[in-house]
Formats: structure tokens, C-alpha cells, sequence
């Protein structure tokens, strides 16, 4: 009894890890437009991402991107003092650099011509492109993703390159026997932090369509 009681009281505390830091965690808006056969159709409105790319393998490109990004949303940035940040955040001309607020999901997309992956996380819809503070680190980029529609299929677990390329097959499999025109190029998005329990893991590929 006292072993199971320590497992229960272990298992509580890493689930409360994996709840806690996202429970509030904003996410781009979008509608729901449509369920399918395992996928949902969606309407994103626009959003702006910090993004970076590498070459190499999957799990690589994810490593090294997200310490790119992550160095610059926790502080690896310059505020211009000509720069007027959005409230309620007060900037004085001497600070140097900002702490921005986590959201999700991160982003995982590959270029199948050029082998070059693109990871990119949501900036809060607080901002502009005008009122992030520009990276120190030249190679993340700053961009507005356009309003889009896109079909998405959701899974638990950890995102590992074989769940998702088979999550992927599923997903274009299933819009083709729906008829659906692919537009965009299948990316994945993981919505929890590494040390989650995998049955409490948000995960998702998605792919823009017309």
C-alpha cells in the first residue's frame, strides 16, 4: 500500500508538471469549420512566429531550433528605445532585452526539396511585427503567417519522426478520399513541454488546404 501510495503520489506530481505550465497558454485562434473522418477543417486567423532553419534530421533540427528560439523569447533580443512596446509591459530606453511569454504549439515543418526543416513558435497575439523586439541571434526570423485554411489530425504520445510521418500518410490519405485539394507542404505542432506524460500530449499535423 505504501508503494502504491508513493507511484499515485509520483504520478500526481508529473502530471501537475505537464498541466500547469500550459494551462492558461495561449494558442493561434482559429474556427472549426468541419469534422471529418479522424481530421478537423479549420480556419486560422493570422498569427506572427519566431522562426528558424536548419539542415539536417528531424530530431536535430528540432533540438537546435528550439534553443535558437527559446534563447530568444527568454531575453536574446535588443528593444529599440524608438520602438513603443504594447501595454501593459513599460520599456525604458536602457533595457536591452525582453522575456516573452510561452505559447503554443511549437512548429515542425520540412522543406522536401531543399531537406531544410523550419521550427517556429506562435508569438502572443499581444505583439506586432512592429513591437517584437528584434533577435540578437540573425538567424531567427520574424513573420506573419496569413490567414489560412487548414485540415489537422490530432494524436497523444510523444511527436517522434515515425508517429508523425504516419499521422501524415493518414491525414493526406483521408483528404484525398474526401476530395479535399492539398495547398501547403504537412508540418507537426506539439503543444506540451518535453517532460509531459505522453496520454496527456497535445499533438497535431496539419496541412493548408484550398
Amino acid at each position: 500500500m505504501a508503494i502504491a501510495g508513493i507511484v499515485a503520489g509520483l504520478m500526481g506530481i508529473w502530471m501537475l508538471a505537464g498541466y500547469l505550465p500550459v494551462r492558461a497558454i495561449e494558442t493561434p485562434k482559429y474556427e472549426v469549420q468541419a469534422k471529418r473522418n479522424g481530421y478537423e477543417i479549420r480556419q486560422y486567423e493570422p498569427y506572427i512566429v519566431a522562426e528558424v532553419s536548419k539542415r539536417g534530421g528531424y530530431r536535430k533540427t528540432q533540438n537546435q531550433g528550439f534553443g535558437d528560439i527559446a534563447g530568444y523569447i527568454f531575453g536574446d533580443n535588443r528593444i529599440k528605445a524608438s520602438i513603443s512596446m504594447t501595454a501593459p509591459v513599460l520599456h525604458e530606453p536602457k533595457k536591452q532585452s525582453e522575456k516573452i511569454a510561452m505559447t503554443a504549439p511549437v512548429m515542425h515543418e520540412k522543406d522536401a526539396e531543399t531537406n531544410v526543416y523550419k521550427l517556429a513558435f506562435v508569438m502572443p497575439s499581444s505583439y506586432t511585427l512592429d513591437t517584437l523586439p528584434a533577435p540578437n541571434n540573425p538567424n531567427v526570423i520574424l513573420r506573419e503567417v496569413p490567414s489560412r485554411k487548414c485540415a489537422a489530425i490530432r494524436f497523444r504520445g510523444f511527436a517522434r519522426e515515425a508517429t508523425v510521418a504516419k499521422k501524415t500518410r493518414q491525414l493526406l490519405e483521408r483528404l484525398k478520399a474526401d476530395g479535399v485539394a492539398v495547398a501547403g507542404v504537412p508540418f507537426v505542432a506539439q503543444y506540451h513541454p518535453p517532460w509531459t506524460p505522453p496520454f496527456m500530449r497535445r499533438n497535431e499535423v496539419l496541412v493548408e488546404i484550398n
